[in-house]
């Protein structure tokens, strides 16, 4: 049977739809980095989506080629994940998901390297006649984070960050989002088959202990 990382990892994939604390490990993923409306026809997001599962089917389809990587094994291609951040503000904010910039991603297993990516992007040029180079190898160490699952349209994710955000800092924390550490998304529903209040998305933030306040 085919490894299914959301049924072996159930507290970084399936978590409640109340908020919870985790620490997430080092994990690889395929990455393709963007920015612009993730809804716009034929954009730069749905190319994003293309390169992506192109090369993830690529290496995961390698069973079948003469190209043989070293500890394969067969496995459930992951849930599509991003980061999503816009340049003005600290949270995002979906009113405005022109100026959203954002990186594409799906986990890799720890079979995969930088050169058997290398490999994929080749092979799946050849064989689609389209160009992968957009897809980078991501080696990502998300740390110390809060969740929750968010059931609904993405537009009323505000409202589960709010109960997040409450969470933490009742128990002495507080966001962490920067540069390094994003606003991060998994998409356990399929948006164009699954109805908006219907859809499930794991919600993720960076966090840390809050800066104790100076008694003077």
């Amino acid at each position: 049977m085919a490894f299914d990382f959301k049924k072996e990892y159930k507290e970084f994939y399936l978590p409640k739809n109340t908020p919870s604390i985790v620490t997430v490990p080092v994990m690889s993923y395929l990455a393709v980095r963007g920015a612009g409306d993730p809804n716009e026809e034929n954009g730069a997001y749905q190319q994003a989506m293309s390169a992506l599962y192109g090369v993830a089917y690529t290496i995961k389809m390698s069973k079948k080629s003469d190209h043989r990587i070293e500890g394969y094994f067969d496995y459930v291609v992951p849930p599509l994940e991003g980061f999503w951040w816009q340049e003005d503000t600290v949270l995002v904010d979906y009113g405005r998901k022109a100026d959203f910039h954002w990186i594409s991603l799906l986990r890799l297993p720890d079979f995969v390297t930088p050169e058997e990516l290398g490999w994929a992007k080749e092979e799946a040029s050849r064989r689609k006649k389209a160009d992968f180079s957009a897809v980078e190898f991501l080696r990502y160490d998300e740390g110390l984070c809060v969740q929750c699952m968010h059931i609904g349209p993405y537009d009323d994710e505000p409202a589960t960050v709010a109960l997040m955000d409450a969470y933490i800092a009742a128990l002495g924390y507080e966001n962490d989002i920067s540069d390094l550490r994003r606003h991060h998304e998994i998409y356990l529903t399929d948006a164009r088959k699954t109805p908006a209040e219907k859809q499930k998305t794991v919600i993720r933030h960076p966090i840390r202990k809050a800066a104790k306040e100076d008694p003077a």
